[in-house]
């Protein structure tokens, strides 16, 4: 899951952002997504999907962690 935030478009700001958040699945597909001006988007994730395709991706199965160790969060 990857979620992306932005600021609202204001014109009259300094840095003109371009708003459009956007909420998507690991496998691309667009969830939720914002338009440029200020809003609220509620979006449920479920982490047994995310569990699902880490599996499903060969990569992480390949980890080589006797050559390096990533600390868990």
């Amino acid at each position: 899951m990857i979620i992306g935030t932005s600021p609202a478009r204001d014109l009259n700001a300094s840095y003109h952002a371009w708003g459009h958040s956007i909420a998507v699945n690991p496998w691309g597909k667009v969830i939720a997504q914002l338009d440029e001006k200020a809003g609220l988007q509620l979006v449920d994730v479920d982490l047994s999907v995310l569990e699902a395709v880490r599996q499903q991706l060969p990569l992480l199965k390949h980890r080589r962690t006797d050559v390096y160790d990533v600390k868990a969060f």
